[in-house]
């Protein structure tokens, strides 16, 4: 027969007595899985304090993403402006050590700048040379990233410098379009 005692302690020994097990190992059944706290799952107070961590976490994070986002634009539009600028200072090197001779009659300009920015990319065949090669000097025109499109405002030599408008005349500086301000409080269109 079974007693209190030797469902309390453990088995009964073959004697037929109840045999008591180590007060230890009784204390270690009941850290078992079963009883283990841990192995049940989180509570809803866990889970609510995790999420808000979180969220405050990604709410510190997103404006520094903006700004590397931003940062990056700037990035490329100062780098299209420059390859830009560049390949027009080459244009107008190339007009002057040539005396504007070797420029195609439709494309010349008085000033000696480019008539447009297509001939910058497109190149053109320099009058007298029968070998047919064309003189390029920029490789493509670059995307204004602030707009999205290769569009970019052009400045004329004779255009007064606060005019934003142009007589498009020939290409003497470029801008951007966009009238947006940058990360240090100037506008893009003014670069």
């Amino acid at each position: 027969m079974l007693s209190l005692n030797s469902l309390r302690f453990g088995v009964r020994s073959p004697g037929g007595a109840p045999r008591r097990e180590n007060r230890k190992s009784s204390i270690a059944n009941l850290q078992s899985p079963i009883f283990n706290r841990t192995s049940r799952g989180s509570t809803l107070m866990e889970i609510i304090i995790t999420l808000s961590i979180l969220c405050v976490m990604g709410l510190a994070v997103a404006p520094l993403v903006q700004n590397t986002v931003r940062s990056r634009a700037e990035s490329e539009l100062r780098q299209g402006l420059r390859e830009i600028r560049l390949a027009i200072d080459r244009y107008k090197e190339f007009n002057d050590a040539t005396g504007g001779q070797l420029i195609p009659i439709e494309l010349r300009t008085q000033s000696g700048y480019p008539k447009n920015l297509e001939v910058l990319y497109e190149g053109f065949v320099p009058v007298n040379k029968v070998d047919g090669k064309k003189v390029y000097f920029l490789r493509k025109l670059p995307v204004d990233p602030m707009t999205g499109e290769k569009d970019w405002r052009i400045r004329s030599s004779t255009d007064d410098p606060d005019s934003p408008s142009s007589n498009e005349e020939d290409v003497f500086d470029v801008h951007s379009k966009s009238s947006e301000k940058g990360l240090d409080g100037s506008r893009y269109d003014e670069w």
